[in-house]
């Protein structure tokens, strides 16, 4: 059992069609095809529905996760049987949000490596994210300058592109790891996402297709979490 995650090469599909392969406790679906996002890496996943094509009846997607390694897709209501055809949809609006924290988290995990520190854990929200990074000196005030400078440069609508690279290649890159102390998965494909002249790393999750898309970053509040622990939130508008 195997299934294609569209999201993968394409953040902006809202609607698909796929056919129910497995299920598991009765309400955890496993799909061949999905574009829903299953939480990871910080991002939380996607909502939306199901609606099986026999009978037009819909199914909320109340929760997506990773489970025995597929993406288990979790029904407010149980009621989809294997071989089942279905039209997914996922909540745009929640997407949309989260597709544009993500790619302002790169844009300021780049900041903060320029800076000479390394993120050490994020967590996106649709109205308000944060970062963790390690950095020894804690300059408030110029994590507020840098990021007025960023603010600017997004403005030069730099595209972001995603594409895959040989494991091997990617991480001669120093650059191509902004997490301290954690690697890519263990696969031989890496899939990379570019920010132009602003960033690439490696990542799996949904991004916008240009900096301008993101709009501006406000950092709401910044805490010392001791030692060189450092976290900064941030919303966008």
């Amino acid at each position: 059992m195997s299934e294609e995650a569209l999201y993968m090469d394409d953040s902006y599909l809202k609607e698909f069609d796929a056919t129910v392969i497995g299920i598991k406790d009765g309400k955890h679906i496993f799909l061949d095809k999905t574009a829903f996002y299953p939480t990871g890496g910080g991002q939380p996943c996607d909502y939306g529905s199901l609606i099986r094509k026999s009978d037009g009846k819909r199914f909320d997607v109340v929760n997506v996760a990773k489970m025995d390694g597929k993406i288990a897709h979790e029904l407010r209501e149980p009621g989809l049987q294997e071989g089942d055809h279905v039209h997914g949809g996922i909540d745009w609006e929640r997407r949309y949000k989260l597709m544009r924290m993500h790619t302002a988290a790169h844009l300021l995990s780049a900041m903060c490596f320029k800076m000479g520190a390394k993120m050490t854990g994020n967590q996106l929200g649709t109205d308000e994210s944060r970062i963790d990074f390690d950095l020894e000196q804690f300059d408030k005030e110029r994590i507020t300058q840098q990021v007025a400078m960023l603010n600017e440069s997004m403005k030069r609508d730099a595209p972001v592109k995603v594409y895959y690279m040989d494991r091997e290649e990617a991480l001669k890159d120093p650059e191509m790891v902004k997490l301290a102390k954690i690697l890519p998965p263990a696969v031989e494909r890496l899939r990379i996402v570019d920010i132009k002249d602003m960033d690439r790393q490696a990542d799996g999750g949904t991004h916008v297709k240009s900096t301008k898309e993101v709009g501006e970053i406000v950092i709401t509040k910044m805490e010392n979490k001791g030692k060189s622990n450092r976290r900064v939130y941030f919303t966008l508008k």
